[in-house]
């Protein structure tokens, strides 16, 4: 099958971008794994003819909107976003209306929809970067209310209003404060994405993006990863001598639905290419161009 899979990305002029949740093997046949920001940048970046996202759809959509004119496939159609459907465009035009002066960001985890109402995208990489690049002091800020809380602390000057409030992926809500003490009792440090708690955000060691993660972790011997369990093994890969401890509930189901028979398949018949509406496509382009270019 791996044969198969390296052969059709040849003759193709294909890439296969991974997200860090993805299943190992998954993993370990892309070109490229990474976080959300990083995926971005790279689908950007290729000179692929053929673009398959192995994530969930806003992913792919994402990849879409920087690529309009290549074709870009998702192994399953449907790998949604629990997160992602709790924010409708239908709910930032009444916000922008209740809010005529705040700049929107929109988590990269929305809707291409999404998108197209907002001002800007973020990443949890880059989110506390892009609202300080922003001129306006009041911003809406969804789907995420958590990562909304994390930016606030860090970029006190601006006003952040989750949209919706209580915004939150619930991988990332398995993770408590106990929690936390309980692995510092155990030895290491404790990492943990700014999609969890607040509580569970301040009483870790660090707080970062999956991107993040697989830099900060290098100086130390004993990590918890409080995230999606499949950052484990990404970790794992990168620095095969130090020792990482997941949680094996933390499972995104909807990142572990593309296997090695659906990836070769979308690739032999280049099935499940994703599509976005000419109107959605170019507003919603401009914010995920305008959140790449932020320096």
């Amino acid at each position: 099958m791996h044969k198969k899979i390296e052969y059709l990305k040849k003759s193709k002029n294909a890439i296969i971008l991974a997200h860090n949740y993805q299943l190992p093997e998954i993993q370990d046949i892309a070109d490229f794994v990474g976080d959300s920001l990083e995926l971005a940048i790279r689908a950007k970046d290729t000179d692929a003819d053929i673009i398959v996202v192995c994530g969930v759809l806003f992913m792919a959509e994402t990849a879409k909107l920087l690529n309009p004119t290549k074709k870009v496939l998702i192994p399953t159609e449907d790998a949604g976003c629990p997160l992602a459907d709790q924010l409708s465009a239908e709910m930032i035009k009444e916000a922008r209306k209740k809010h005529p002066d705040a700049a929107v960001v929109v988590y990269v985890n929305s809707s291409a929809e999404c998108k197209a109402e907002a001002d800007i995208t973020c990443t949890s990489g880059n989110a506390e970067k892009i609202v300080r690049s922003l001129e306006e002091d009041e911003v809406l800020f969804g789907p995420d209310s958590n990562l909304a809380a994390f930016v606030q602390k860090r970029v006190p000057e601006k006003n952040i209003i989750p949209l919706p409030r209580g915004g939150h992926c619930p991988v990332h809500m398995v993770f408590s404060r106990e929690d936390v003490y309980s692995a510092k009792n155990k030895g290491g440090r404790v990492i943990c994405h700014p999609e969890c708690i607040s509580e569970v955000q301040e009483s870790s060691d660090y707080v970062a993006s999956t991107g993040g993660m697989a830099k900060l972790v290098e100086g130390q011997e004993l990590w918890h990863i409080f995230t999606e369990k499949g950052m484990g093994y990404r970790l794992e890969t990168l620095y095969p001598d130090k020792k990482f401890i997941t949680r094996e509930d933390a499972v995104c189901e909807d990142m572990k639905k593309i296997s090695l028979n659906k990836l070769l398949k979308s690739l032999e018949e280049e099935i499940y290419e994703v599509s976005i509406p000419p109107q959605i496509m170019e507003r919603a382009a401009k914010t995920i161009e305008r959140m790449v270019s932020v320096k």
